[in-house]
């Protein structure tokens, strides 16, 4: 059994631990908050982004234009969006799978553009080629910090150096739950989920100048939806790990406790029984 010494020494830095623990706790959760609020914010103008494409894709024309043109895949870029940081929990190794899943799906040479630092590292240690990575954005990241990624993938579309993008992230779903998702940036499909809900009326009455403009607004808003996304799972999961971790060194300190206890018990006895075994040997000499 191990000496009081060393059981107490365990005993104060799993408690230091849990201290540390506690604190990133309430600091995810304060984050996680503000990230929701802007994961909420976002998601109906997205849907209506959605709607809209989808109404203008149905229209006579509109396939022209040459970010929905479908070609044989050849090459793939994938944006990969994770968080720079870690210690929360499963959520970057499943979003890191799910990159992987869709790599073994394509079949095809893939290049990465890495959002996130968890997401550039995971490509270098496979060895994977590494096209860019955008390592430096903060919480508060703005749609104008995101658009040189969405420029560089609409530009390996055009120019043939990717037959097919795909965007790689964490979905937010509830504090929870976040579930790793790949969708087909590019070319754009018509979105399968989306409902017309109104009539909308275009300036000028032209899906492929609309598009145009619409097209690369779409890619951009995607591509920031998605790190929104990424920021609300990242808190949320970081939360949780570090109220299970605070729990689970609470707990270990009361295991370490009881441990000590029996420790000092059992030295009390063994001294209770020298000093009686010395009494009775003295009494017995006299």
């Amino acid at each position: 059994m191990a000496s009081q010494r060393e059981i107490k020494r365990r005993i104060r830095s799993t408690q230091n631990m849990a201290q540390i623990t506690k604190a990133l706790q309430m600091v995810a959760a304060s984050r996680m908050r503000r990230a929701q609020m802007r994961v909420a914010a976002s998601r109906p103008y997205s849907e209506a982004m959605t709607e809209i494409v989808a109404d203008i894709m149905a229209r006579p024309g509109a396939t022209e234009h040459p970010l929905l043109v479908q070609r044989e895949i050849r090459r793939a870029d994938i944006v990969l969006v994770t968080p720079n940081r870690g210690l929360a929990g499963a959520l970057i190794a499943n979003v890191n799978r799910e990159a992987h899943r869709l790599v073994e799906r394509i079949q095809v040479p893939a290049r990465f553009i890495a959002v996130g630092k968890k997401g550039r590292d995971y490509v270098v240690r496979t060895r994977q080629e590494l096209l860019a990575d955008y390592t430096g954005l903060a919480d508060n990241v703005s749609i104008v910090e995101l658009r040189p990624v969405a420029e560089q993938v609409i530009e390996d579309y055009r120019n043939g150096e990717a037959d097919v993008v795909y965007l790689v992230y964490p979905r937010f779903v509830s504090t929870l739950r976040q579930e790793p998702t790949s969708v087909q940036l590019l070319p754009v499909l018509p979105p399968e989920e989306a409902t017309i809900t109104a009539s909308w009326n275009y300036e000028p009455d032209n899906p492929a100048l609309v598009l145009q403009d619409l097209i690369p607004r779409y890619v951009e808003f995607a591509i920031y939806q998605a790190q929104l996304e990424t920021l609300a799972s990242y808190h949320s999961a970081q939360m949780i790990a570090m109220s299970n971790a605070t729990d689970n060194a609470n707990e270990l300190v009361q295991d370490l406790t009881l441990v000590m206890n029996k420790a000092r018990q059992a030295e009390i006895t063994k001294e209770i029984s020298e000093i009686s075994g010395a009494a009775e040997a003295i009494r017995t000499g006299a």
